[in-house]
């Protein structure tokens, strides 16, 4: 049995030579560096909460994330953050932690919306996010029995305002606000329903 990531493989073969199980082992690693990711989502403990504050980049990305928060995140900020939330959800790929999420509110057949969401960098474009809005969706849905989920982009987060969208959620508000610098920015508000879900 042949194993990496988590996943394995029976293998049968006879006495090979060596030339021949150098190319098989080749052939196999090739075949795991080629499988996606494994994903796996838990509740967030005390340790995960320095590791959140490196996810952010730059002052943009944390104020995408955490628009009341000062350039860096520190620890104290963010667990301060966290005593107003609800199912803080901590993302892994490959054991390794990539992404956070929340409900900034979350009301038992009401509306619940997602608060402090951020993927680290390394880990965008690779199904990440997908996997973490469904997960927030499930949340939602199924244990809060929420009527609506409801998702906030500033006007520049251009990626996020571009994948909502793709997992069903609609705009249907727009709110003045004002970024770190005092410049008008524009707050989108977009909901999806738990009929759509």
């Amino acid at each position: 049995m042949l194993c990496l990531r988590g996943r394995c493989v029976f293998v049968t073969c006879r006495r090979l030579n060596r030339q021949s199980a150098y190319r098989i082992d080749r052939a196999l690693f090739n075949f795991f560096k080629r499988l996606p990711p494994m994903f796996h989502h838990r509740p967030l403990e005390e340790k995960d909460i320095p590791i959140i504050c490196e996810l952010p980049q730059n002052a943009d990305e944390l104020f995408y994330m955490f628009p009341r928060a000062t350039w860096p995140l520190t620890p104290p900020q963010l667990a301060d953050a966290l005593e107003t939330r609800q199912d803080s959800t901590i993302i892994e790929m490959d054991g390794e932690v990539v992404g956070f999420a929340n409900f900034s509110q979350c009301h038992f057949r009401g509306r619940c919306s997602l608060g402090n969401v951020i993927i680290a960098p390394k880990a965008r474009s690779k199904g990440v996010g997908r996997y973490m809005i469904t997960r927030m969706m499930e949340i939602a849905f199924d244990k809060h029995e929420a009527t609506e989920l409801i998702a906030s982009c500033y006007n520049h987060n251009v990626p996020g305002l571009l994948f909502y969208p793709r997992m069903g959620f609609r705009p249907y508000s727009i709110e003045e606000k004002r970024d770190k610098q005092g410049a008008r920015v524009a707050l989108i508000h977009l909901r999806l329903s738990g009929a759509q879900a």
